[in-house]
């Protein structure tokens, strides 16, 4: 398989389906984002973190991919008049979100209870949390927008929406687990 196919030299790519749209379509932006989220995620897997969040994290990335393929779906060719659907493309499940608020109530177990907003940082590995965490809440706006337009499966949705909660968490977590110091934000008084 060659990675260059010169059918995106004009400014147009295909969606799931074959449907052309041009290259800043919010189509594109919504899972274009997802794909920029994913490669966050990977720079936080590869920190010497704990191999529980490491595994969790291959998880994700996975669902992301997921993600990525509800939102680069043309919905007219997804599904038939008849609704029956014309591509199997795999679901986001409540199973799939209820793991990360599993995850997050166990993790928040752990940590002390948070009385103020933190300043990002204290750590690289925290760091790339939060980073990741912004460009999740990113891709949920676009995603957000293009629902709008073009409704898509709801789970989608709420997973980029409860991901970005998750990784505030970790990144809590991580802080915790590090030793990093977590600076409080105390708004100053006029």
């Amino acid at each position: 398989m060659k990675i260059y196919t010169k059918t995106g030299d004009k400014g147009t790519t295909a969606l799931f389906g074959g449907t052309r749209v041009p290259k800043h379509h919010i189509r594109i932006e919504s899972y274009g984002t997802v794909d920029e989220l994913n490669s966050h995620l990977g720079l936080i897997r590869d920190q010497n973190i704990n191999a529980h969040y490491k595994n969790l994290i291959i998880t994700i990335q996975n669902k992301l991919f997921t993600v990525g393929a509800i939102l680069a779906t043309d919905p007219e060719k997804a599904v038939l008049k008849s609704g029956k659907e014309r591509l199997n493309i795999e679901k986001i499940s409540a199973a799939d979100i209820e793991l990360l608020e599993k995850e997050m109530d166990t993790m928040n177990e752990a940590l002390p209870p948070m009385t103020h907003f933190v300043l990002p940082g204290g750590h690289q590995t925290v760091s790339f949390c939060h980073i990741a965490r912004c460009v999740c809440r990113r891709a949920e706006r676009l995603a957000s927008a293009l629902n709008d337009l073009e409704p898509f499966e709801a789970n989608a949705l709420t997973y980029l929406n409860r991901l970005s909660d998750y990784l505030f968490v970790l990144a809590r977590k991580l802080s915790y687990d590090l030793q990093a110091n977590e600076i409080k934000w105390i708004p100053e008084k006029f």
